[in-house]
This record gives C-alpha cells, sequence and structure tokens, in this order.
C-alpha cells in the first residue's frame, strides 16, 4: 500500500492489518515471524572497496588501446617500448586511485552516522531497541529530540511539531495531529498524521504505529531511486568516442599501408620488419599520454578545491564541472541559511509584540528547537532574556493545524496573561475591539509580505485577573498585540554567485519542497526570476504532459513543492538535454543527485545524500561551486590542447610515414626511432596539464566535441605532414642513416614548437605566459634531441649518424618556417571558426 494512503485510515484499522495490541504491542513471537518477512529496518550503504576503486581506473578505451599496444610489442621483444607503456599505465591508475580513494574514505569518515534508539512496546513492556530491529505493527514512542526510527502513523500526540526539512525541504517545523485526513495526501509534507524515517521531532511527544520500515520506507523508496540511478561522466563519453575515432581511423590507414607495402614490393618486403614498424607507428600515434595528462590535471585540480574545502569523490566530476550548463539548486540549507530571522513587524510596539511572540513559545526549554522561537528570542533584549528565563508557564494549549493557533497563560511578575500566537485571519477574528478598516489594512499588510516570500505570525493577548487554576479560559476579548514577519535569509554568498553563474553562461535553476510564495521571492532577490510568481508547482508538474514539461524548463527556473519523485524527473529530462550540476543535501535530494551529471551535497548532508555526491563542500558556499567550475574549465581546456596538439604532430607523422614508407626500400624512421620520437615529445605534451588558461577558456560551458576538435586538427595535421615530406625531401637521398637522423631532430622540434602555438587561440606573444614545468620540460627534449645523435647511444641503440651543422640550421629555420605559418592558419581558423565547420561537416 501506498505510504500516504494510511493518513485516512483508521488506527484499528491499522492495528488489524499488522495484527498488533494497542496495550501490549506486538509479542515476541510475532516479532520473530515479522523479522523474517520483512527484515531489518534499515538500508544498507554502498561500502567503502579498494578494489572496485582500482578497477575502475582501467575502464577506459584508451587504457585498453595501451594494454593492447604493450602485448605487442612484448611478443615482439621491444621490451624498451612496452616499459614505457606500462609506466605510463602505472602512474596514471596510481594517481587516479590515490586521489579517489583518499576522497571516499574521507567522505566516509565524514558521515558520522549513528543507529538511532526506539523506543517501543513490545509484549505490554516498554523497552528500548536499536532502530534496525522495529517492525510494521510495532508502537513507539516519540519525544523532543528524537530522528524517527521508521515511517510510522501516530495514534497520539501532544505538541508534536516534526523537522521535515531533509525530506521535504520545508524549513519550518510540521505540526501533526492523530486525526484521520479525509483525503489521501498527494505529497509528503500533507501527510500531517504520518512522521517519516529520518526527521527529527522538534517538539513534544506521540505514540505511534510503524507502517514501512527498511526500503519500504519514504526515505528508503528515495534511496533505491538514487541506488537504481547509473551515471555516464561527460568526461567518459567524451574520451571513449574520442578514442574510437582514432582506432578506426588508425586500423584503416594501417590495413592500407601494409596492403600496400606487399603489393608495390612484393617479395622484398620483410614481413617481420613491416609488422614491427606497423606497430610502433601505431604506438607513436596513439596519445598515451592523455590518461596521464587528464589525471595529473585533474589531480592538481583536486588539490586546489580540497584548499577550498571542497572534497571530490569521483576526480573525472572536476572536468565535468567545466561542461556544466544548468546548475539545480535546493533552495533551504543552499541559497538560504535555514533559519528564521524576524525581518518586518505591524505593530504600534514592535518590541512588545515581539515579547508576548516569545511568551507564547516553548522559553522554558533548555534550548529553543522551534525556528519562530528562535527568531523571535534572537530579537530580544538582553533584560527581556534574562526575565524570561524566570517567568512560569501556568498552562499551554499547544498548535493545532485545525485551529491554526497555540495559547498559553503566563505569569509575568504579579501579573497573569493569556497569548494567543498563529495564523493572522484566526488571531484578527479573536480581536473583537479591531475595526473593519484595522483589519482589512493588516490583511493587505500581510499579503504584500507574503507576496516577498515572508511568513507572518500575529500575536494577540488580554490579562487575565484574579487567576483561578480551576477555571477554564477562553481566548474572547484578545486585544491585537501585532504581526511579525520572517524570513529564511539569503546567503550573503549566493546573490554574488547568482551572477558569476550568469557570466559563465550557466542557468540556476530553483528546485525545492518548499511553498512557491517563498522559492518565488528568493529567486527574485538573488536575481533569478524579475516575477515573484513565475513558479511551477510539484501539482502543475504532476498533471503536465511530457511535451508542456519541456516547455516548463525552457521558461521557468523555478520548481516549488516538488517531491523527491518529482525532482527526480526534473533533472533527468534536464540531463537529456544538457550537463546538469545539482546541488542539495537532504534524503529527498538523493536521486536527483544520482541523476545529475556532477552531484554537489554540503558538508551536513543526509548520509544517503552524501552517499549519492561526486564533491562533498565542507563550507555551505554555492560561491565555491562557480569556483570549481572554474577549475573544471581550466582542466578542459588544458585537456584539450593536448589532443589538439597530438593529433595535429602524430597525425602528421604517421601519415608522412607510412606514405614515404613506399617510395624506399629502407624504413623512413626505425621503430625504436620513432618511439624515442613519442617518448622526447610525451614530457611536455604531458607538462600541458600544468599550463595556465586564457579567459576565453572560461566563459562558457565546455564539451568534448569530437568533430570540432578534428577541423583545426585536421587543417594544422595537412600544414604537420607537408613539412614532415619536405624534411622527406631534402634528405632521403642522403641516404638511410642520414634521412632517420635529420627527420628526426625536424619532428621532435615541430611538434615541441607546436604546443607553444596551439596553447592560445591568439598571437603566441599575446598569450599567457606558459608554465614553468612547460617551459623546462620542452627546452630540455629540445636539447636532447639535438644531442642525443652526438652520443655514442645515439648510434649504437638507436642508428642515428652524427648531423652536420648546416643541417642543424636548415632544420631549424624549417621549424622557423612551419611555427610561423602555423601561426597563421591558426589565427584564420579561429577568425572564421564555423565556417570552417560548416565546410568540414558537409
Amino acid at each position: 500500500m501506498n505510504i500516504l494512503e494510511y493518513s485516512t485510515r483508521d488506527v484499528s484499522g491499522i492495528y488489524d492489518e499488522f495484527q498488533s495490541n494497542p496495550d501490549k504491542g506486538l509479542s515476541s513471537v510475532q516479532v520473530q515471524e515479522k523479522f523474517e518477512l520483512y527484515g531489518s529496518n534499515s538500508i544498507q550503504l554502498s561500502q567503502l572497496n579498494g578494489w572496485n576503486i582500482f578497477i575502475r581506473q582501467f575502464k577506459s578505451a584508451f587504457i585498453y588501446l595501451l594494454l593492447l599496444a604493450s602485448f605487442i610489442t612484448l611478443l615482439l621483444g621491444e621490451f624498451i617500448d612496452t616499459i614505457m607503456i606500462l609506466l605510463f599505465l602505472l602512474i596514471n591508475t596510481s594517481l587516479g586511485f590515490y586521489q579517489e580513494y583518499s576522497s571516499e574514505k574521507t567522505a566516509k569518515i565524514l558521515q558520522k552516522y549513528a543507529l538511532p534508539r526506539a523506543k517501543v512496546l513490545r509484549d505490554g513492556l516498554v523497552a528500548q531497541i536499536s532502530a534496525d530491529k522495529l517492525l510494521p505493527g510495532d508502537i513507539i514512542m516519540l519525544n523532543t529530540g528524537d530522528k524517527v526510527p521508521a515511517d510510522v502513523r501516530i495514534i497520539e500526540q501532544n505538541s508534536l511539531i516534526i523537522d521535515e526539512t531533509v525530506l521535504t525541504g520545508e524549513s519550518v517545523g510540521v505540526s501533526k495531529v492523530a486525526t484521520n485526513l479525509d483525503s489521501v495526501p498527494d505529497s509528503y509534507h500533507k501527510a500531517i498524521n504520518i512522521a517519516f524515517s529520518g526527521t527529527d521531532v522538534l517538539k513534544g511527544s506521540a505514540k505511534a504505529i510503524v507502517i514501512s520500515t527498511g526500503r519500504d520506507t519514504a526515505f528508503g523508496h528515495i534511496a533505491s531511486l538514487a541506488t537504481e540511478s547509473r551515471k555516464v561522466s561527460d568526461f567518459t563519453k567524451g574520451i571513449n568516442q574520442f578514442s574510437k575515432f582514432i582506432l578506426i581511423l588508425v586500423a584503416i590507414t594501417l590495413a592500407i599501408v601494409i596492403i600496400a607495402q606487399l603489393l608495390i614490393k612484393g617479395s622484398e618486403v620483410d614481413i617481420l620488419t613491416l609488422i614491427i614498424f606497423a606497430v610502433a607507428l601505431t604506438v607513436g600515434v596513439i596519445p598515451e599520454g592523455l590518461p596521464l595528462v587528464t589525471t595529473f590535471s585533474l589531480s592538481r585540480g583536486a588539490i586546489r578545491l580540497s584548499k577550498k574545502q571542497v572534497i571530490v569523490k569521483r576526480l573525472s566530476s572536476i572536468e565535468d564541472l567545466g561542461s556544466i550548463e544548468v546548475l539545480c539548486s535546493d533552495k533551504t540549507g543552499t541559497l538560504t541559511e535555514n533559519k528564521l530571522k524576524v525581518i518586518n513587524s505591524y505593530a504600534k510596539d514592535a518590541s512588545q509584540t515581539i515579547w508576548h511572540a516569545s511568551l507564547a513559545s516553548d522559553f522554558e526549554l533548555v534550548e529553543l528547537i522551534e525556528p519562530f522561537d528562535i527568531a523571535f528570542y534572537n530579537k530580544l533584549t538582553v533584560t527581556q532574556k534574562k526575565k524570561i528565563a524566570n517567568l512560569v508557564k501556568i498552562q499551554e494549549k499547544p498548535f493545532d493545524p485545525n485551529t491554526k493557533y497555540n495559547l498559553v497563560i503566563v505569569q509575568d511578575e504579579e501579573e497573569v496573561y493569556m497569548i494567543m500566537r498563529g495564523a493572522p485571519e484566526v488571531i484578527i477574528d479573536h480581536c473583537k475591539s479591531l475595526s473593519g478598516e484595522e483589519r482589512n489594512e493588516i490583511m493587505s499588510w500581510i499579503q504584500e509580505e507574503g507576496v516577498q516570500g515572508h511568513r507572518s505570525l500575529a500575536v494577540a493577548y488580554k490579562k487575565i485577573n484574579n487567576y483561578s487554576p480551576n477555571k477554564v479560559y477562553n481566548p474572547e476579548g484578545m486585544i491585537f498585540s501585532g504581526v511579525l514577519s520572517c524570513v529564511d535569509p539569503i546567503k550573503s554568498s549566493t546573490i554574488e554567485a547568482v551572477d558569476k553563474a550568469n557570466k559563465l553562461g550557466v542557468k540556476l535553476v530553483i528546485i525545492t519542497g518548499d511553498s512557491p510564495e517563498v522559492a518565488g521571492a528568493v529567486a527574485k532577490k538573488i536575481n533569478l526570476t524579475d516575477d515573484v510568481n513565475k513558479v511551477i508547482t510539484g501539482s502543475q508538474w504532476g498533471e503536465a504532459e511530457l511535451v508542456t514539461k519541456g516547455q516548463y524548463l525552457k521558461d521557468y527556473s523555478v520548481f516549488a513543492r516538488v517531491s523527491p519523485e518529482q525532482k527526480f524527473e526534473i533533472i533527468t529530462l534536464l540531463r537529456s538535454q544538457y550537463m546538469v550540476g545539482f546541488l542539495g543535501e537532504g534524503i529527498n535530494d538523493a536521486p536527483a543527485l544520482k541523476a545529475a551529471g556532477v552531484s554537489l551535497v554540503v558538508n551536513s548532508a543526509s548520509d544517503i545524500a552524501r552517499e549519492a555526491a561526486d564533491i562533498i563542500l565542507l563550507k555551505s558556499n554555492i560561491g565555491v561551486i562557480i569556483d570549481a567550475i572554474e577549475e573544471g574549465r581550466q582542466v578542459f581546456a588544458n585537456t584539450t590542447k593536448y589532443i589538439k596538439a597530438t593529433l595535429i604532430s602524430n597525425f602528421g607523422n604517421f601519415f608522412a610515414l607510412a606514405t614515404s614508407s613506399l617510395l624506399i626500400k629502407f624504413l623512413p624512421m626505425l621503430p625504436v626511432q620513432i618511439l624515442l620520437v613519442n617518448l622526447l615529445s610525451d614530457a611536455p605534451m604531458i607538462a600541458i596539464s600544468t599550463d595556465s588558461t586564457e579567459m576565453s577558456d572560461l566563459k562558457l560551458p565546455q564539451k568534448y566535441e569530437v568533430n570540432d576538435i578534428l577541423v583545426l586538427a585536421i587543417i594544422l595535421g595537412l600544414v604537420s605532414t607537408v613539412f614532415d615530406f619536405i624534411f622527406f625531401g631534402l634528405f632521403y637521398r642522403m641516404g638511410e642513416s642520414s634521412l632517420q637522423t635529420n627527420w628526426f631532430i625536424g619532428s621532435i622540434l615541430t611538434e615541441l614548437i607546436l604546443i607553444f602555438s596551439i596553447r592560445s587561440k591568439s598571437m603566441f606573444f599575446r598569450a599567457k605566459s606558459p608554465s614553468k614545468t612547460l617551459m623546462f620540460l620542452s627546452l630540455s627534449a629540445a636539447i636532447l634531441t639535438v644531442t642525443i645523435p652526438f652520443t655514442h647511444i645515439g648510434s649504437t641503440i638507436f642508428k642515428f649518424t652524427t648531423p652536420d651543422v648546416k643541417y642543424l640550421i636548415l632544420i631549424l629555420v624549417i621549424v622557423a618556417i612551419y611555427f610561423m605559418i602555423n601561426e597563421t592558419i591558426k589565427l584564420i581558423y579561429y577568425k572564421y571558426e564555423s565556417n570552417f565547420k560548416k565546410l568540414f561537416s558537409v
């Protein structure tokens, strides 16, 4: 049965359904039978598993490709090549494992989850048991400060107020009743005779019967949604798409080269040498440094974010942050402070009205719990706070959702007063001395406050002469004291964060369980909307067709009174069109967190929400997310630089070497020389992960669009191929060793200089200065490139010949010309980028 349907059921019928005795509860025999039927009242969260995190590091098409390449080179006896490839793999997986395992471990420590206890009636005796032992049909007792251990139908209650923020997002406590409802509520917050698992008792006490446990509770249903949802990182999708493209292109080209070699050279071909050459070409074109570049970049990003008190659980989520187009956030505790504050008043004496409102609070408690009580107490003077601590509450009538007010009789020194606090329209009706004009003026003021999202409470009082404890006093002839309006204040960082989000091209959407009036007012205050009424409610969403829902997502930025299931649906629909980030904290946010592209929670989030999150904010500041988005875009920018640079240089060399091998009887470059080219150029390429980024790279959401990257790579790759053929044309007549040596030097130097061209869309001298690491490794690689052919190792192991100085000068001139032409074509491309993309898309 739907949990909410128990709202309309008679308690006697519920006793019968669960075979429970009103006076004795469940018997020991029933407990044993029911435990076998229902199991433990618990929801198991996934456990930290280092082995699974380690295996996760290998789930990449590039990793599979590198493993295959290392296996082939091992079979062919190329042990140095095998060691280099495996070294890249080891570094990559170790860094990824360390970062993710540490983050997961930290997140687990942060949970600090303790299993609550429950006071239960069994065999006619009240006993304390751990909450996981509760069963449907158990009768439990709830008191102030308790965490509700299961979904329960309230049997009896005394001033019971429940904090359901974690479930519904509603920031004000909900008063509960024990009576049947006339109709089945359509949302959790309307089920005022049911208390839900995971919520907190703010005030009062109750006797209740357990109706659902474990995964059958509202909490459990939400947990199931979160568990069943599986996300695939956009970063992973982009890299896999890129990997497939390289695999296909390499396979086709190698097949053509091998077939052409056999057809053109016939019996002259050394099959084993040809296979080794093909493998070397393959390893040379595969950007094996890509996993390392991304891991370095992501790890550096994670370290920088940790200094801002941000824990990254899923490393690739940093790069996904840079792709965020829509950032969704719950309101309570995220954009607002989740505490009420008196913001305005309608009263002749505001101080007196606040005093009266405080007298109607739970001032006798050691610590106030109800948000309104705290708000009023904070407005008292120091003298009033000392005075109220010594007052005596003589009688009290708790707040009743039906009458919409609470009533107290308090002795203030020698005087006795009756104080009435509640819904303004109800309080006004009890103040007969108010004229019609005064009533209209008060209600008009309240309406204006409501438009601003303020919650209003009216207060009335009267003096009781000759008080008698045996006499019943009715709230008649009350004197109107005033109306106080309260607000859940916007966090100081929120407005600035919204402004930054707009500048970064990120649309902010509020999805909350709070009222539409409050949500709309918050949206207007943070400049998210210009109309407080431009809000879609959960009821409107539930009644809409799919097409209409799609239109809502385009036209509206505020969704209020939504259930966890509706929140999940909204995020899922948005996710089908955009990269979505979601910031939440409650149990009700968990499914949406799982469905989002990037899920973020604050440190105070529920266990289930933290379990579903990619990133945990130790500081509840939405501005930190904007910083994280910028960090993600920096990582994306540097990774894209690497992809472009490696595509251009590797494919330029790949096609030139493959083609030239058909024109001469010897190999234009030996396999070991190709792999040395790869090794020397990889270190500076990997250093791109440390590079600075241009502001233009941070302004808009970024995505891996293979076609967009390929257009520039194809154009500049052709330039690289042309210059490779220039080297071939200049040196092939000088013999095998001379061609291989000079082409080796030219290939690496052009690759190194390409990095400094491709790292910026503007002229290289106008770009931000490159990182010191990039400069050092590039310079080191260039020096090694020129000096290795002069060494004994160069001549014996790599089969180089000593270069002629005049040819070295010629190579440097060609490299300079290549750089200037590359820069010119790059600037032309970015000036007419859209036209080039259209041309190549045909």
